[in-house]
């Protein structure tokens, strides 16, 4: 059986069993054992894979980032800068653009599962109990990542840039109209038809925006100086200098609001926090046997990628499957782009280099958006109680429009590229 249905097998397990049971970590659990014994990994090469990812450093730092973005998340709420952040933009905004507004804010921050951090400020907005569990989720999840295409700081776009040889300025002004086709399929799909309560009251007062966001802004502040001024720490570990930004918005929210022990100890030692980072942690042991060498030594995606050229697949049909194929199956920009852009762009003919980057990267992202490991969605997943199966329906029409606006974009690209 060709490696690439095995392992769409195991994402389909992972689906109907969450679905059947309604528990996501046992059906982790179960993707994880279908994945790794078939392809070929014995229960010991299993127990290795899974141990070596568990231990790592990157594991160890990911937890402390995920940590402390919900203790964060959770401080905030008990201080009330929450709600005084949703009532702010809701005095500003309607309360379609406030939903869109909330997630988009705080996806400016590229930390892992960063859509748990939104996810309160998306409750919050939706103050009337207008729109149901499914739609918040669909809400939260799809606008958090709609600059995922051209946003600088994420490091997925960092990787596509140093790999396709491209200015940044150039890549973001390159993908700026897929992150215009995100932002329109969020607002046709998810938000124009939301059963929203009425008008927005215009009343004057309330707080200042930019203290309420000081330590969303202090993460960001600290995380971009320490890319800048101290590159090694993120040569060290890639999640170091988000956990030290994180670290520096707790504090900062400290200093604004000062609180009790019994406060930050409820923040961070609780159930959520456990079955959060269980299934983050579940997630990243899946990805493991993604990235891992196969028994034979051959890395996986080098056999499905053989395995699809094997089939006599056009390279058009190649740029668009491999990177989707990518996203599925690691559910993280930098996994897709590092797996599949090395095959992109050897396919890349002279004549359609920005086309095939433009398609390649779309697919991908799309990938990523449908996957069912993706962290953003699980976590948001957990935070409104709903369905992997559901939440990943619901975004289809707007993945749809970014596929659509893809391709018109590729062969736009190709009969005429940009002059540079």
């Amino acid at each position: 059986m060709p490696f690439l249905l095995r392992i769409v097998i195991s994402l389909f397990a992972i689906l109907v069993f969450q679905r059947l049971a309604g528990r996501l970590d046992a059906a982790m659990i179960l993707g994880i054992l279908i994945l790794a014994r078939w392809t070929g990994h014995s229960w010991s090469g299993t127990l290795e894979a899974a141990g070596d990812r568990l231990l790592s450093l990157d594991m160890l730092f990911l937890a402390l980032v995920i940590a402390g973005v919900i203790g964060l998340s959770a401080l905030m709420s008990e201080t009330g800068a929450m709600k005084d952040l949703v009532l702010c933009l809701k005095r500003r905004l309607s309360r379609r653009l406030t939903l869109l507004a909330l997630p988009a804010v705080v996806g400016l921050l590229p930390m892992p599962a960063g859509a748990l951090f939104s996810a309160p400020l998306v409750e919050d907005a939706d103050d009337g109990k207008c729109l149901d569990a499914d739609q918040k989720t669909r809400i939260n999840y799809w606008c958090r990542h709609v600059w995922e295409f051209w946003w600088p700081l994420y490091p997925g776009v960092l990787l596509a840039v140093d790999m396709s040889g491209l200015p940044v300025w150039f890549f973001s002004l390159l993908f700026f109209p897929l992150f215009l086709a995100a932002v329109a399929g969020a607002w046709l799909f998810l938000l124009r038809k939301a059963p929203l309560s009425g008008p927005v009251p215009r009343e004057p007062g309330g707080k200042a925006f930019i203290p309420l966001v000081l330590p969303i802004v202090t993460v960001i502040g600290v995380y971009i100086l320490l890319l800048a001024a101290v590159p090694a720490l993120g040569d060290f570990n890639k999640y170091l200098p988000m956990a030290i930004g994180v670290g520096a918005g707790l504090i900062a929210l400290q200093g604004q609001h000062p609180l009790g022990i019994g406060v930050w100890r409820k923040a961070f030692f609780s159930r959520r926090v456990f079955d959060l980072l269980l299934i983050i942690v579940l997630a990243r042991i899946y990805g493991a046997f993604i990235e891992a060498r196969l028994p034979d030594g051959n890395l996986l995606m080098d056999r499905i990628r053989a395995e699809l050229d094997s089939f006599g697949i056009p390279a058009v049909f190649l740029i668009i499957l491999i990177p989707f194929i990518s996203g599925l199956t690691t559910g993280i920009t930098v996994g897709y782009i590092g797996a599949s852009f090395p095959v992109v762009l050897s396919l890349a003919a002279p004549g359609d280099y920005y086309s095939s980057i433009i398609l390649g990267y779309a697919c991908g992202f799309l990938g990523m958006m449908l996957s069912p490991i993706h962290l953003c969605l699980i976590v948001t997943n957990q935070y409104f109680k709903t369905g992997l199966f559901s939440s990943l329906a619901g975004v289809l029409r707007p993945a749809g429009l970014v596929f659509a606006t893809a391709v018109a974009y590729y062969f736009l690209a190709l009969w005429f590229p940009p002059p540079f």
